[in-house]
């Protein structure tokens, strides 16, 4: 069991994170305030002190705390701290980015330092600070609370011995409803408005005055985004998720690109390096070292990727414009539709920024610096991938968008459909062919023996957003190859055919049956290819033209500005396209 302090945005994060895994968990707050749905978690309200911290975590088995609640509410940290360390806990906290410290903002450590040389002050450091800046009051200066419109915190500012004169309200974190000589926030960071707060001020002509947050128990393993949090739990209560995450390749050829340049320029190597994601948190990454390189090896979870475990390197040069190249084993593009031309090294333009954005963070970005990326295995590993069919020859891509890899993330295959019809389109083929699978689609290709290879795109379930998806490229002819097993869900109108989302429905398929004339009784059927069997040649025909108009009456109109072919494919290979008779006529204009 986990058991997470929320409140938060991170607390909203962190219940994402923790959804995604199906297992049990405990979300607590202060006030029970937030609005926040549970599927698999438990919520808990009220404050907890060390003893009723211990005792809840002890009835009810908690092997890990994810610390997720405000930077600011300190007594909380320095509770969870000394609860987990009595009881042996692990304590993920999920902190927030922070830009860097303005220079231009007086910081200050407490209350007591803020500056007596103003005359008005604009507070938004929350209903609780109120008693603690009564004192500046008796000296004279005039204090504004900025407070959220809710009748809990106008009851406690009011009690906190502030006037209805004295408070303001907000919906937005760059609303600046009085003009005073300053205003005073905490360092609360991206998630909570600080880049948005300064900078109106800053526009008001308003002396910017900030708290620094507290310093975190040292015993806490910091993250700062979903990813983070998510490899932390994995690696800490690794049964949380039925399947792990990976990373990308891109982050890989990143990782071992850092830390390359950490030993040019410093000599250091670091058994970790930081990986800034795209996202903007920070994570790190194990790297290995050679004579003239830095490697990563690729960690693909539990995603089935035929690259896990290859060595990802990096040799980074000095040079006279900064550059990133393709060494041995990754591939080159020799088809336009990716985001180089053909000719450039397969590493795409994700990973590129990535590497470009973290050399920056090191202060390495005079552009003056040659990183060749290299795979040794990448030339073999490529035979067993799509490259080949996409026109990426000699290696494999070194690719990744989001920087982690999912397990069986659909996210991640729908984003290889779209590379696949984007080089599909890029041919200039005459139409494309989608299909499930490789077996489909070696009975399909029989029909169409002109078209390139690249026309030939599988959608594995992913129907309706392969169809989508050639809405969007502007593919006007699309042929659409189905198994029969598929072929009776989508029909049904299920156009994602996973059989976690769709079962073979013998109610639905019975009534196929009968509108083709086709009276059979299917009670005892296990699958539905048995159906086939027990039709005669001229019932199979009609059965299938029933099924491509239930399977177009779904599909057609994802597809508005095109032509779609279905054809219907039996398990011997045998292919039947929608019968003459059942052709829609074309309309008069």
């Amino acid at each position: 069991m986990i058991l997470v302090f929320g409140g938060t945005t991170e607390g909203r994060k962190a219940v994402e994170v923790l959804e995604e895994g199906g297992s049990p968990y405990f979300y607590s707050t202060k006030t029970g305030e937030q609005d926040i749905t549970l599927q698999h978690g438990v919520r808990i309200d009220g404050a907890l002190d060390e003893a009723a911290m211990t005792r809840f975590c002890t009835e009810h088995g908690i092997r890990m705390i994810v610390d997720a609640a405000h930077p600011f509410a300190a007594l909380l940290h320095r509770t969870i701290a000394t609860t987990a360390s009595a009881l042996s806990l692990p304590v993920v906290r999920f902190e927030r980015i922070y830009p860097p410290r303005d220079p231009a903002i007086t910081w200050i450590d407490d209350y007591t330092q803020i500056p007596r040389d103003i005359h008005s002050l604009l507070a938004t450091t929350g209903v609780q600070s109120i008693s603690k800046l009564k004192p500046l009051e008796a000296t004279g200066v005039k204090v504004f609370y900025r407070i959220l419109k809710r009748d809990s915190s106008i009851a406690l500012a009011l009690k906190q011995g502030a006037t209805a004169e004295q408070l303001c309200y907000y919906e937005a974190p760059n609303d600046i409803p009085i003009k005073a000589d300053a205003i005073l926030l905490k360092e609360s960071g991206l998630s909570g408005g600080f880049t948005e707060k300064t900078g109106a001020a800053k526009a008001c002509g308003m002396e910017v005055i900030a708290i620094k947050r507290p310093a975190l128990p040292e015993s806490f393993i910091v993250v700062d985004g979903p990813y983070g949090l998510r490899r932390a739990v994995e690696k800490w209560l690794p049964e949380f998720y039925p399947l792990h995450s990976g990373l990308t390749t891109g982050t890989c050829a990143t990782a071992a690109a850092v830390a390359a340049c950490i030993r040019l320029s410093t000599g250091d190597t670091h058994a970790q390096v930081p990986v800034m994601l795209p996202n903007g948190e920070t994570i790190h990454v194990a790297v290995s070292y050679g004579d003239d390189y830095a490697a990563c090896i690729k960690e693909a979870g539990d995603d089935p990727d035929v690259t896990n475990g290859i060595e990802v390197r990096a040799q980074v040069t000095e040079s006279g414009h900064f550059e990133i190249l393709g060494g041995e084993g990754v591939g080159r593009f020799t088809l336009p539709g990716f985001d180089y031309p053909p000719g450039e090294a397969a590493i795409n333009k994700a990973p590129r920024e990535m590497i470009r954005q973290n050399l920056e963070r090191l202060k390495m970005e005079d552009g003056r610096l040659k990183i060749v990326i290299s795979v040794p295995q990448g030339a073999e590993i490529a035979r067993r991938t799509f490259n080949p069919r996409l026109g990426i020859e000699g290696g494999i891509s070194i690719i990744g968008v989001s920087g982690i890899v999912k397990p069986f993330s659909e996210e991640a295959f729908v984003d290889s459909i779209r590379k696949c019809m984007t080089v599909a389109k890029a041919s200039q083929s005459a139409r494309v062919v989608i299909n499930s699978g490789g077996k489909s689609e070696r009975f399909v290709k029989a029909l169409y023996p002109e078209l390139p290879q690249q026309a030939f795109v599988e959608y594995g379930n992913y129907i309706g957003e392969t169809l989508k998806i050639a809405h969007e490229l502007d593919i006007r002819s699309i042929t659409l190859g189905v198994m029969i097993g598929k072929a009776v869900k989508l029909a049904a109108g299920h156009l994602d055919t996973h059989s976690k989302r769709a079962t073979m429905d013998k109610a639905f398929i019975s009534e196929m049956l009968h509108e083709a004339h086709c009276d059979i009784d299917i009670s005892d059927i296990t699958l539905a290819r048995e159906i086939w069997e027990r039709l005669s040649p001229e019932q199979q025909q009609d059965f299938a033209d029933v099924i491509i108009s239930h399977c177009a009456a779904y599909c057609q109109p994802l597809l508005p500005n095109g032509e779609l072919t279905i054809l219907l494919i039996a398990d011997d290979g045998t292919i039947l396209p929608l019968s003459p008779a059942h052709q829609p006529v074309p309309s008069r204009s």
